[in-house]
């Protein structure tokens, strides 16, 4: 429990501020799918005692970050400001809507991007066209990776020790009756992504929902974030879906590619660094 982060390359280990550190992940163990967490919970995801997760997010509501009823804890909208200066700087969502736009109209679903971010994906852009997911999806959501489309699709992109880091730390929950838990089978899985170029999720993370998911890669033919469609399950089968969906959202991906070579070295301030 406590234990301290090691530092990164470049980080003296005296300038390092142990408490921020720990409060941050105390931040990051509230989810868009647990976004009420008892003082256990907290100090479960973050690793650290009972006792500097109750100071942490005392001091969160006290500062207005979070709210507690006085057994569960939640995050406030205040949260959301602490990333404004990233988002104001970077400009996925201005980069990726004009596409995710013209997808989401020709297939008349909600359309997504999202980014890699440990055993986490990011959405960075969302087009919507109806709500069919109990989660209010919007910029910064955080979702399993291995539960969803563009999580296997990201995973897919990486190498095999990163791979087995993030099915070695996940946390392998069943959100569902459907959704695949054992590592040897996700591993199976992933493997069927890589080799297909797409990743159909089918009712994992949520009852009634699918999703059809595809890689975007960069000049340099690394996966730097996944596209997907999001759809209602009971409309037609899973296969039907791939076929109706598909080749949109690879014209779309090749059409993005092709903006993100463009961009040459300026898109490295759009990407988020790698290991994070």
């Amino acid at each position: 429990m406590d234990q301290e982060p090691p530092a990164q390359p470049g980080v003296n280990r005296n300038e390092f501020v142990r408490s921020l550190s720990t409060g941050l992940r105390v931040l990051e163990s509230f989810s868009a799918t647990e976004p009420r967490l008892t003082l256990s919970d907290v100090a479960r995801r973050a690793e650290i005692s009972r006792a500097t997760a109750r100071r942490m997010l005392l001091t969160l509501v006290h500062e207005g970050y979070a709210y507690t009823d006085g057994r569960f804890f939640e995050l406030t909208p205040k949260v959301l400001g602490l990333g404004q200066g990233y988002w104001s700087g970077r400009g996925w969502h201005e980069l990726l809507q004009p596409s995710l736009g013209e997808l989401s109209g020709k297939l008349g679903e909600s359309c997504s991007a999202a980014l890699l971010l440990g055993d986490e994906v990011m959405y960075v852009c969302r087009v919507h066209t109806r709500r069919i997911m109990r989660i209010d999806l919007g910029l910064g959501t955080k979702l399993p990776a291995l539960a969803t489309s563009m999580g296997r699709v990201l995973l897919a992109g990486l190498g095999e020790e990163a791979l087995e880091e993030r099915l070695r730390t996940a946390d392998h929950r069943a959100y569902t009756s459907r959704t695949v838990t054992d590592p040897t089978r996700l591993r199976e899985i992933i493997a069927e992504v890589r080799a297909t170029g797409y990743a159909v999720v089918d009712e994992e993370l949520e009852d009634g929902l699918r999703s059809v998911a595809v890689p975007v890669r960069d000049a340099a033919g690394n996966t730097v974030l996944a596209l997907n469609t999001s759809l209602s399950a009971g409309r037609e089968s899973a296969q039907e879906s791939l076929a109706r969906t598909l080749p949109d959202l690879q014209r779309c991906a090749a059409a993005v590619e092709d903006l993100i070579r463009s961009l040459g070295e300026d898109v490295r301030r759009l990407t988020v660094p790698q290991g994070l």
